[in-house]
């Protein structure tokens, strides 16, 4: 990769590591099912009248928009706000690549090799020191909410390869808009109108910004550029930056927020690395035999953020956040 192009990956992925930090501060200002659908409205919007029409069948965007719009986003935002910590959240997410390993295997017949089945007990050894780590704390059910995210991060990796969209940014303005108004309904549902409505009449300037991040600097901007540098390097050289969003998340956490990074925790994340990293990075497997041509699973999480608009780790072939 060009040196342009290096810095180019470690700011998007920069950026996603400070979009953690984002979500905290959007969570003193909207319930988070609230938020996470005014993210999804502000992104698709009014992107939506220019990407063209679908180029993928509905039932691939309307999966992937259940799957990463309102299982991982809905479940990220509220365990978050329940007590999950910004850096922690970001670190823990990675974990996606586990169950995306998994569900391929499931549902794509990719039988995980040797490498790819150490990285994935390796990575959940880290999130059993995480788990410790937090357990002491009120946290610890926020914790759990973000694993359950990070399932939801692993179905929509593999529908999303399923889907294989031809046009990344087409794709995901599409998914963006299926959350809209099922997270509105649980919102409205769960969270109450009253402090929804009271949310919105408290709109000021920071809520108005960090909606508009998220939204668009993060989504539609990171995702834009993670998919042009998808579409001019292999997948193998791209995607392994994607390990430095908990870095980022956890530095930018502890420096803006006050977050303490305990001893645990930096040994829980150098195994959630480790692991991601050898997880992500084997050759998928079909039938005892490496896939020819097989992209290896950080892709798939990659290819979601890139066409999905939400995420950034570990996946599959195009089929991202």
């Amino acid at each position: 990769m060009r040196p342009a192009h290096i810095a180019l990956a470690a700011s998007v992925t920069a950026l996603w590591g400070v979009n953690f930090v984002v979500i905290e501060i959007g969570l003193d200002h909207f319930p988070p099912l609230l938020f996470s659908a005014l993210r999804f409205l502000v992104a698709a919007l009014p992107a939506v009248f220019f990407v063209g029409r679908p180029k993928v069948a509905w039932k691939w965007i309307i999966g992937v928009g259940l799957a990463l719009g309102v299982a991982k986003f809905g479940l990220l935002f509220t365990g978050m706000s329940v007590g999950a910590p910004a850096g922690l959240s970001s670190l823990i997410l990675q974990v996606q690549a586990v169950f995306t390993a998994l569900f391929a295997f499931l549902a794509l017949g990719e039988r995980p090799g040797r490498v790819k089945l150490l990285g994935m007990a390796v990575a959940l050894v880290g999130i059993g020191v995480a788990a410790v780590d937090e357990g002491g704390s009120s946290s610890l059910t926020g914790f759990v909410l973000v694993i359950a995210a990070a399932v939801g991060w692993g179905v929509s990796n593999v529908l999303t390869r399923k889907a294989a969209p031809p046009d990344a940014l087409n794709f995901m303005v599409w998914v963006c808009t299926v959350p809209v108004l099922p997270l509105l309904g649980l919102s409205l549902l769960l969270e109450g109108p009253e402090r929804d409505l009271a949310a919105l009449r408290a709109l000021d300037p920071v809520g108005v910004g960090v909606i508009v991040f998220i939204a668009w600097v993060a989504t539609v901007l990171g995702f834009g550029a993670w998919g042009w540098l998808l579409r001019r390097y292999p997948a193998s050289s791209v995607a392994p930056f994607s390990l430095l969003v908990p870095v980022f998340g956890m530095s930018s956490a502890a420096l803006f927020l006050g977050e303490d990074i305990t001893p645990l925790r930096w040994c829980a994340a150098a195994l959630l690395v480790a692991g991601v990293a050898l997880t992500s990075l084997a050759p998928a497997r079909r039938d005892g035999a490496v896939v020819a041509g097989a992209v290896p699973a950080a892709e798939g999480a990659d290819r979601v953020a890139a066409g999905a608009g939400a995420g950034a780790a570990a996946g599959e072939r195009s089929p991202a956040s």
